[in-house]
């Protein structure tokens, strides 16, 4: 019967051909079916989504020659184009993952019918590649699939197949859209890479220390070998794997004509050789500067109900109106009317940082700290009672600091958060527990087991520095050092930080002397000062010597020898409330009571407010608020703000001059000689010393004609201190740090800063700087005894 049918089938002519239109015809309308229903139904990318796809970029921050000195990012990547690859990237990555990538069009026909082929009719899913094309490859980055939710099935095939489709079609249009260098560059800066590189531009950074454009055949055999795989063949955990995967691309390179015969049995036999840096968030140069623009630009604005203090309300409320910088991400608005994200939209922040100067910086501080300041403090650390706070602190005091230094930790909000009774959180506050802290070797780690309250004593002994440098007449910032670790300390105490100023402050009680008429040549008596406060008599503490005690002495002098009394005298001819004027219009922006004992630098005032008044006088009396940003750019380049400096006339040139003259004698035979003699020995350059109770805190602020810079040096606590002020002074603690800073710069060449700049005196300036008197004598005989003293 059915040999029967079979017969009359066949002889029927007209249904052996439907039966061949049927077989042959029906998968290609089965496609075309499935194409056209996934045309409809699908999420295919649009071209204006094709032309603008949503991979996060990374916001660079870019010093002034154009150097990323760090990142913002969610994902870390960067976009390079076509000419920015090198050749070897080029040609491995076409070589290895699509060799018809130049002759087809977005699908491969010839890769899906070897793989219909292996995978389906022999069975064999291992051997070869995929049918994948770049575009392909592409599509599905920008476009991630769909991912299956129901359970009905078959639902997974389905669309499994649905997204293949729709990849297909992206890759078509990619293609229609784009030309191949464009493609090949758009996935290259898509692909992941591990170790936190997103991007080829990441990847050759994290892993060798370059750039795309530079990197050799090896490398970026190695680097296209990761695509697929990246923590499988990832060099720094499975070298092994690695070699062989890079080995494997280099074959292909060979394979396909793009490695000759005898460089690949060169290459081949090479090992790998790394540059390795992890691209987290502690990494890059100015860490500090880097979160110190995002806390600038994120800055919302200003509410009173928010603020305990309303110095600090108004403080930022000026800053709100005033800074364009200033909540930058608040006030300004995207094209399609949302909120710039510095950690996806791949801003360029253009900064005036010199990328030599930052080095220069951080490596001053890393180097005074860790080689002289912190082995000094803990030899002194071994013969404390109750170490590190110093011997005469009361206990009910360091009992407050370490039960404030807990309740800050993060075991103490995890615990809280668990329920945990009082006293749980001291049994574990109590208890040894392995743990990594910092140390100064070269990991800057050490491992080790303590008691979370000794580990919070162990940082507390830690001395901290902070440093900024800015260009007098402009305020530019050239350089940012917030501590010297990041890692670990990660407060910045450039502008989050305010110290006790110290003797620092006295420039701005000798500026408003000359700028009512006093000269650096005035003489004076020096004789203690006392003051009525209140139903009080106050006499500043006198550093001076017994022998110096009532002669006769010039305000140069004074100033050199940071002597109290003098200061005392120059309080009681203006005053504190003109003092408090003064410092503001110099560029102070901390609020200041005016007390009497600001002559002596009792305030406390941010490192860069600081500075930046200082900057004032090698500025010839044009105080330049700090810039810390000069231009934004979006993604594709558009310019979305500049900024330029902000200047106001704060003292007359004529005042300016007669400081930086004074100034100059304080390294000349003053507090700050050690500055001379030993780093900055042939430029002309002033500066000033400060020196707090206990010896809290060191400071020394410095300037060359053409460049300012200040250091602060102290522990967290102020009860964390040296014991003497010849180790804890200024002189000794800070002054270093900006001599090595200042020696590195001059020893450059490069930096726009030379030996031979000098002081101009102002137009028509005839007044005689040449201080002869009785303090010459002083000076001459005291000067080895007591350079360093403050």
């Amino acid at each position: 019967m059915k040999e029967g049918f079979i017969k009359r089938f066949f002889k029927d002519k007209k249904r052996v051909k439907a039966l061949i239109w049927v077989v042959v015809f029906s998968p290609l309308l089965l496609i075309f079916l499935c194409l056209l229903l996934v045309g409809i139904f699908a999420d295919i990318p649009s071209f204006e989504e094709l032309e603008d796809p949503k991979s996060p970029l990374a916001t660079q921050i870019i010093s002034q020659e154009g150097e990323v000195l760090s990142t913002f990012h969610i994902e870390n990547r960067a976009y390079v184009t076509f000419d920015e690859l090198s050749q070897g990237l080029k040609d491995a990555i076409v070589a290895t993952e699509d060799v018809r990538f130049y002759e087809h069009s977005g699908i491969d026909a010839r890769s899906l019918a070897r793989v219909f082929v292996k995978s389906f009719l022999m069975g064999n899913r291992s051997s070869g590649g995929g049918g994948s094309t770049l575009s392909q490859q592409l599509a599905k980055s920008l476009f991630p699939r769909d991912t299956v939710k129901s359970k009905f099935p078959g639902a997974k095939y389905f669309v499994l197949g649905a997204n293949k489709f729709k990849e297909w079609i992206t890759a078509v249009k990619l293609e229609r859209n784009y030309t191949k260098q464009e493609i090949l560059s758009m996935y290259m800066n898509t692909v992941f890479f591990g170790s936190n590189a997103y991007g080829i531009k990441a990847a050759a950074g994290t892993f060798f220390g370059k750039l795309p454009k530079d990197l050799n055949i090896e490398e970026s055999a190695l680097l296209v070998g990761m695509v697929n795989m990246p923590t499988r063949y990832n060099p720094v955990r499975n070298p092994d794997k690695s070699l062989t995967r890079r080995n494997h691309v280099l074959k292909q390179m060979n394979k396909y004509g793009y490695l000759p015969d005898e460089q690949y049995d060169s290459i081949v036999k090479l090992p790998i050789t790394l540059h390795y840096t992890r691209q987290d968030h502690n990494a890059g140069m100015a860490p500090h500067f880097r979160d110190m623009i995002k806390r600038v630009m994120s800055a919302k604005e200003p509410v009173r109900e928010k603020y305990s203090s309303y110095y600090a309300y108004q403080a930022d409320s000026i800053s709100w109106a005033d800074d364009p910088l200033y909540g930058w991400l608040n006030k300004n608005i995207k094209p399609d009317g949302t909120k710039y994200n510095l950690d996806k939209d791949g801003l360029k922040i253009y900064t005036p940082i010199n990328a030599k100067m930052q080095k220069y910086a951080e490596e001053a501080v890393v180097e005074h700290l860790s080689k002289t300041l912190q082995p000094a403090l803990n030899r002194e650390l071994r013969w404390k009672n109750n170490k590190p706070f110093a011997n005469d602190v009361p206990k009910n005091v360091t009992d407050a600091v370490m039960r404030h230094a807990r309740r800050w930790s993060d075991r103490y909000r995890n615990m809280k958060s668990w329920d945990a009774t009082d006293a749980q959180i001291t049994e574990a506050f109590n208890t040894p527990a392995k743990m990594r802290v910092f140390a100064w070797n070269s990991k800057n780690y050490v491992d080790t087991t303590m008691t979370p309250n000794d580990s919070i004593k162990y940082y507390k002994s830690f001395l901290r520095a902070a440093m900024i440098a800015l260009e007098p007449g402009t305020g530019y910032c050239r350089a940012y050092v917030g501590s010297g670790n990041y890692r670990y300390f990660k407060y910045d105490q450039v502008s989050q930080g305010q110290r006790q100023v110290g003797s620092t402050f006295k420039p701005f009680l000798y500026s408003l002397a000359m700028q009512n008429g006093y000269t650096p040549c005035d003489k004076v008596v020096n004789v203690p000062q006392s003051f009525v406060v209140g139903d009080k008599v106050w006499t500043p503490r006198s550093t001076d010597k017994p022998e110096w005690i009532g002669q006769t002495v010039t305000l140069k002098w004074g100033l050199a020898k940071s002597s109290n009394n003098i200061s005392a005298y120059l309080m009681k001819q203006f005053g504190p409330q003109a003092l408090v004027d003064m410092a503001h219009t110099l560029g102070i922006k901390a609020h200041l009571d005016p007390v009497e004992s600001l002559c002596v630098g009792s305030a406390d005032i941010p490192v860069y407010q600081m500075v930046s008044a200082f900057n004032t006088f090698p500025g010839k009396g044009v105080y330049a608020e700090p810039i810390y940003v000069t231009r934004i750019e979006d993604k594709n380049g558009n310019v979305l703000a500049t900024f330029s400096p902000r200047k106001k006339e704060a003292i007359n040139e004529h005042t300016a001059y007669l400081m930086v003259n004074l100034m100059k004698g304080v390294v000349q035979e003053g507090t700050g000689i050690r500055a001379r003699l030993l780093y900055v020995t042939e430029s002309e350059m002033a500066g000033k010393t400060g020196t707090t109770n206990e010896n809290a805190d060191g400071w020394f602020i410095g300037y060359l004609p053409k460049l300012t810079a200040g250091v602060w040096v102290g522990a967290e606590d102020r009860q964390v201190h040296f014991n003497t002020t010849a180790m804890g002074g200024g002189s000794n603690t800070a002054l270093p740090i900006w001599g090595i800073f200042m020696k590195k710069v001059l020893e450059d060449g490069s930096l726009g800063v030379t030996k031979y700049d000098k002081f101009i005196p102002p137009q028509g300036f005839k007044l005689s700087l040449d201080c002869n008197g009785s303090d010459q004598d002083m000076n001459n005989n005291s000067e080895s005894q007591d350079s360093f003293f403050e």
